[in-house]
């Protein structure tokens, strides 16, 4: 009898309070291997927060997070600095905004972190970098430096670099919402590729889209609370929260 697969990511009762308001209420949420789980929810429901938590861009107050099998937050203590650095490496993080190297050429955007932080040959790293780049669509913009490159091509390069750390699990925040309308695709279709992979994935989106699409569960947020998890035929066809079904006639009355 095979065992259940250990999450990548486990969290439980994960809280988070800036000043007197209460962001997240004690959330509870596992990521398989393998698995691609969007996070929707209107603004300020604690999305982007419960994702930065997970790296530790954010401390949470109270509950667990383990990522990657190791334990990143208990009760409010984050792990020491150089253990938390060698698990960021694990875990690939992309912004809604770029944050792009402008002195630096894509290739060398791609490469920098695993020459500087794993130690990787120049050669190798840039072997690989190129690599990258191809499967983002980018191959032809190896020399071109981020000004030169549209949202849409930015935010691939950004996928690009963190994909370079070779990391367990990528977690994407609004990855699309800084960008043009008409920009919106080329980015989806990165992350959907990534998905057909098997990359593990936590997104959070806005993208109704998506979420249905390639999302192997939907976690609707709302107040700092998980409301409902499920898969997406479930979330979106017969969701059991009036809250979601609230969220969802309105996010898809307007697309």
């Amino acid at each position: 009898m095979n065992r259940p697969a250990e999450p990548i990511i486990r969290a439980r009762g994960v809280t988070k309070s800036f000043g007197t308001v209460q962001v997240l209420k004690g959330v509870h949420f596992d990521v398989l291997p393998s698995q691609v789980k969007v996070v929707i929810g209107p603004s300020g429901s604690g999305k982007s927060t419960l994702l930065r938590c997970c790296n530790g861009l954010e401390v949470a107050d109270g509950g667990t997070l383990e990522i990657c099998g190791q334990r990143l937050v208990d009760g409010g203590r984050l792990l020491p600095e150089a253990a938390l650095n060698a698990l960021r490496a694990n875990v690939g993080m992309v912004f809604q905004s770029f944050n792009l190297f402008a002195h630096l050429t894509v290739l060398d955007n791609v490469a920098v972190a695993p020459r500087k932080v794993r130690g990787m040959a120049r050669s190798e790293a840039e072997a690989a970098a190129r690599r990258l780049l191809d499967k983002v669509g980018l191959g032809h913009k190896t020399d071109a430096y981020p000004s030169t490159l549209s949202g849409g091509q930015k935010q691939r390069v950004a996928i690009a670099r963190a994909l370079a750390m070779q990391p367990q699990v990528m977690l994407f925040d609004e990855p699309t919402s800084a960008l043009d309308p008409e920009l919106v695709g080329e980015v989806l279709q990165v992350m959907q590729d990534l998905a057909r992979d098997g990359m593990t994935m936590m997104v959070v989106t806005h993208e109704m889209g998506f979420a249905r699409e390639v999302a192997d569960v939907v976690a609707v947020m709302d107040h700092g609370v998980v409301l409902e998890s499920g898969p997406p035929a479930q979330i979106f066809e017969r969701p059991e929260h009036p809250r979601t079904r609230e969220f969802l006639q309105a996010v898809l009355t307007r697309a």
